[in-house]
């Protein structure tokens, strides 16, 4: 499991560059986010694990896989994160809302 996140981490996406420049350092309020950060079986794509909150960027696969991300979803809520999912599109047109909008689920948590 630690080589495929170490394997993913060098393999990031347009999206997962984009969004990882924003969140890494602790620059959403001071925050300390992983990417790639493997949870049980799973990998996740970034996680706060203090604040117990996963981010999950969906890319085209994902339309055809909802079934396992349900499944996924499910696991991670019994392990207590709240998930939140962008859509690739989302992240590389809109980035501010999407950083506003983690922002939000931060504060409620």
């Amino acid at each position: 499991m630690r080589n495929q996140a170490i394997q993913l981490r060098h393999n990031l996406t347009e999206a997962e560059k984009m969004l990882w420049t924003s969140l890494r350092a602790h620059r959403i309020g001071g925050v300390h986010f992983r990417r790639q950060h493997a949870i049980g079986e799973y990998i996740v794509d970034f996680c706060a694990p203090r604040k117990k909150l996963i981010i999950e960027i969906d890319g085209q696969s994902h339309t055809k896989s909802r079934k396992n991300d349900e499944e996924r979803t499910a696991y991670l809520t019994t392990k207590g994160y709240r998930v939140i999912r962008f859509w690739n599109h989302e992240i590389i047109d809109n980035i501010e809302n999407v950083l506003n909008h983690i922002e939000r689920a931060l504060k409620d948590h």
